[in-house]
């Protein structure tokens, strides 16, 4: 007779794949947060978007600065002209965040091996932010477009394929006019622009990585609001400051109003023009939402993915 078989007590454990740690909650809270900073910071986008696109050479009006710029489109365009490209924003601003934190924690718990405990450190925390951003940016890019596109709306244009009465209806004109490619103009800059998302979400996961490590707590313990709000605006000033000329260019190639051949004429343009001081046009209104924008966003989303994880896990 031949030897028992012995059992199999070292078999690899099973592992999950990317797609089952995606959780609904994170996209439900992340799409909130964003609706909620959006609906509240619009006009300061709007702001940022005129100031970064005006070069000096072209037809967009020129303000003295933030006051000034208020008070011209509000006299000009009346409150709605604020709120001009606010459909598409929501819509962007709700969408990239839900994409971006739904991705991001399904990366980052593939990675951790479902053990939230697990700290990744700055290099694994930058490849999932980094991850999280390409595949958000892959899905919302033509939402951008039309978002800046309305915001630059400020007078009838004379090619009527330029005029746009709202967010479906610029869709359905540049789609058009342009093709899929005019609704992917400013995908490469954007594509740049994951090294501010992988920044700030790097710098906000080790912060709260090291306060909770400096309490001797876990590392996913939940944190009070004033705590948030410190390390929400901290890392987004970072990642502003480092990475702000990509939103430029962005804005200007996605311009119903200037051509550029591509992104690397548009940076040489700018740089001949105007310099280094080109590339940081409209840093003043944008600090001065994103910060805010970062924190309500922020907050939102923790109390409320906490809420819904909670929620869900009741039997």
């Amino acid at each position: 007779m031949g030897q028992p078989t012995k059992p199999l007590t070292n078999s690899p454990p099973v592992t999950k794949s990317m797609f089952q740690h995606v959780k609904i909650e994170h996209l439900a809270a992340g799409f909130s947060g964003g609706v909620a900073s959006t609906l509240i910071l619009h006009p300061l986008d709007l702001l940022k978007i005129r100031f970064a696109v005006n070069d000096g050479r072209n037809t967009i009006p020129s303000y003295a600065g933030l006051g000034n710029a208020v008070t011209t489109i509000f006299r000009q365009e009346g409150i709605k002209g604020l709120y001009k490209g606010v459909t598409p924003n929501v819509w962007g601003s709700g969408s990239a965040w839900g994409f971006y934190f739904l991705f991001y924690n399904s990366i980052k718990a593939w990675i951790q091996g479902d053990n939230t405990k697990k700290p990744l450190g700055p290099a694994l925390h930058m490849t999932a932010a980094a991850e999280a951003g390409i595949l958000t940016l892959m899905i919302t890019n033509p939402v951008w477009v039309v978002k800046t596109r309305l915001c630059l709306q400020f007078d009838k244009p004379n090619d009527p394929s330029k005029s746009y009465s709202g967010m479906w209806d610029a869709f359905r004109k540049i789609y058009g006019a342009e093709g899929v490619r005019g609704l992917y103009k400013g995908f490469v800059p954007g594509m740049f622009g994951v090294s501010h998302g992988a920044l700030q979400f790097m710098t906000y996961e080790e912060m709260k990585t090291f306060y909770n490590e400096y309490r001797r707590l876990p590392i996913d313990a939940k944190l009070e609001t004033s705590e948030y709000i410190v390390f929400a605006a901290f890392s987004k000033l970072i990642a502003a400051g480092l990475t702000y000329p990509y939103q430029v260019i962005r804005a200007r190639l996605q311009d119903q109003h200037r051509e550029y051949r591509g992104t690397w004429h548009c940076i040489t343009q700018t740089w001949r023009y105007e310099g280094t001081r080109g590339f940081y046009k409209g840093i003043g209104p944008n600090l001065l939402r994103v910060v805010p924008a970062t924190i309500i966003t922020f907050l939102v989303y923790e109390n409320l993915s906490s809420y819904l994880v909670k929620l869900n896990t009741i039997p």
